[in-house]
This record gives structure tokens, C-alpha cells and sequence, in this order.
């Protein structure tokens, strides 16, 4: 695996100097003497972490950092400060020009090394966090690609799932998986073939058939991994089509037999869905949504979700109006 670069940036070569015999064995160093030559070197070197003077010949370094920070899109280059400046006033301008760390001298190389190193330990955390989060974006469109729904569905009802998770007393971190978890309640439609899938019309008994095994393949699909959020994911998948009354699919589970988060989802998905134009109906106007929720209820879905759902409707509307098809491009 290659070496992470770093970029020391400092105007006093014995100060550069104390920083590469820290750092040499174990990191790419690249060094500068001034502003300009800092900012130069982010772009042709593109290092993962800044060490970074205040006092540097031709600009203070909190202009540096705040312009460095306009040339990292990513918003995972961290810059730390390394400076004389021991006053309180000096350290919170730092963290407020954008640094993630500030460090006195004189400089002690085993420090140092350890907050570089720690430094650059939540840098790779945020990156695979980054990937994690793709491919989730990545297996949710996937399984509506020969389906109907745009992708402004899966968010939209992704978001209002967290929202009725946070009306139910779902804790924060519960309620962010289920946000993640739930566009990929569809998984199983990549079993499905598009002819049924895109079908202008109602289906048959025997498209139905096939139809119905998606939460399955869904829910075989994804229960392959041992992460939270595909193991929520994969419930959701199995359950997101049983009903209240038991007469849902594919096991015709009834009542709190069926997972809270399949149940969430349900409610949201059908409200989304309802309010989009399909091959085969046209958008259903708001209140003729609210009456199928309301007739749905104790029937399809959970009651106390329909009446929790009511409760943040304003909420739930502006999501809508957040992710709009318009507003996302499809």
C-alpha cells in the first residue's frame, strides 16, 4: 500500500527539518516555505493532511487553510496547525479557519506522530464510510432499474420512513440506518422480469406469482451480510408487503409479528408511490392519499403509525417538497 503524503508547511528550515525526521519513515513528505507554495503543492500533490505554519512570509496561515479548504471538494483534506502561538485567541481562530487539530511548539516528534497518525485514522474512516454509503445508493437503484419509480421514490420514501422512525421514538442512530436501509426494499425486483415490472396495466395471476417472490430474492440478496444496515435492510425487503389483517405476503405475518421497520416502511412507500404518476395511474390529489391511509388502517397498515403519520404530515410534505422530482432530475 502506498505511503499517505503529507504537506509541511513552514518558513523556519529547522522546523522542517524536526518534522521529516519525525515523519519520514512512515508518510511521503512534501514541504513548503510560504502560502503560495502551500497552495501549490495541495494541487499538484494532493496530500492527505496539512501541518501548517501561522506565521508564514506572505500570508497568515489562517488564510492558507480556509483556501485550502476551498480546494478540497472532498472535504477530507485535514489541516492541522503547528505554531508557536500558545494563546487561546490564536487556537480558536484556527479551529474557526477550518483546522481539525493545533499543535505547540516546540514540536515534539512522538506527538506528532501520534496526532498525524490519529488524524489519518479518521480520514480512511470517512472515506470507507463515503463507499459504504454509495453502495447502498448504488444496490438501491439497482433494484429499480427496470421498475417505474424514479429515484426521487426511493429517497423521498427513505426520508419519511426516518422521520415516522423518529415520531415512533426511534433513537438517532436507529432512525439514520433505517433512512439507508429502506431504499433498498426492492432489492428482489432484479428477479423480476421488466415485462411485468413496466406493464401498463394491471397484472395477471400468473405475473402476480412472480411478482411475489420478490421480497425473497430481496431478502435472500441481502441478508448475505452481517451489517446492521443490510440485516434492517433485508427484513425490511422480506416484510415491506404484509399487512396488518395477515393477508399481506410472502408469509402473511399479521399485526406486531411484523418487524416495526417493514411496517414504517410501508406506510411511506405506498403514500410516495400513490402521489407519482405510473404507467398505470395517474397522481392521486393529497387528500385521496390521507382517505387510503385512513381506510388502510388496522387493515394494511399499523394504526398507530397512520395516526403518528398524520401527526407530522407538514413534515412529510415539505420531504416531498425537498425531493421533488424536479428539484432531483429523476
Amino acid at each position: 500500500m502506498s505511503q499517505k503524503t503529507i504537506l509541511i508547511v513552514d518558513d523556519e528550515p529547522i522546523n522542517l527539518a524536526i518534522m521529516e525526521s519525525a515523519l519520514a519513515d512512515s508518510y511521503t513528505l512534501v514541504t513548503a516555505r510560504s502560502g503560495a507554495e502551500a497552495l501549490r503543492a495541495v494541487v499538484n500533490h494532493q496530500p492527505a493532511l496539512v501541518l501548517l505554519d501561522i506565521g508564514l512570509p506572505d500570508s497568515d496561515g489562517f488564510e492558507v487553510c480556509q483556501q485550502i479548504r476551498q480546494l478540497d471538494p472532498t472535504g477530507c483534506l485535514q489541516v492541522v496547525f503547528v505554531t508557536g502561538y500558545r494563546d487561546p485567541e490564536h487556537e480558536a481562530a484556527g479551529f474557526e479557519a477550518g483546522a481539525v487539530d493545533y499543535i505547540v511548539k516546540p514540536i515534539v516528534a512522538q506527538i506528532v506522530r501520534a496526532r498525524v497518525s490519529a488524524h489519518l485514522a479518521r480520514v480512511q474512516v470517512a472515506a470507507l464510510e463515503q463507499s459504504y454509503r454509495e453502495a447502498i445508493m448504488m444496490l438501491a437503484h439497482a433494484g429499480h432499474y427496470n421498475d417505474t419509480d424514479t429515484g426521487a421514490h426511493i429517497w423521498r420514501m427513505s426520508a419519511y420512513s426516518r422521520a415516522l422512525a423518529v415520531a415512533c421514538g426511534w433513537d438517532e442512530e436507529s432512525s439514520a440506518r433505517l433512512e439507508l436501509a429502506a431504499p433498498m426494499h426492492d432489492t428482489g425486483k432484479l428477479g423480476v422480469p421488466q415485462a411485468i415490472l413496466r406493464k401498463p396495466g394491471p397484472l395477471n395471476e400468473q405475473e402476480w406469482i412472480v411478482m411475489r417472490t420478490h421480497p425473497q430474492v430481496g431478502f435472500d440478496i441481502l441478508s448475505k451480510s452481517d451489517a446492521p444496515v443490510f440485516k434492517m435492510a433485508a427484513e425490511i425487503a422480506l416484510c415491506h408487503h404484509e399487512k396488518w389483517d395477515g393477508s399481506g405476503y410472502p408469509a402473511g405475518l399479521k399485526g406486531k409479528d411484523i418487524p416495526q421497520s417493514a411496517r414504517i416502511v410501508a406506510v411511506a412507500d405506498v403514500f410516495d408511490a400513490l402521489s407519482m404518476k405510473r404507467p398505470y395511474k395517474e397522481t392521486w390529489p393529497l387528500a385521496k392519499i390521507l382517505a387510503h391511509l385512513e381506510a388502510g388502517s388496522g387493515t394494511h397498515f399499523d394504526p398507530e403509525l397512520v395516526v403518528l403519520f398524520m401527526g407530522i404530515l407538514p413534515e412529510i410534505l415539505a420531504i416531498h417538497s425537498r425531493l421533488d422530482d424536479a428539484v432531483i432530475g429523476g
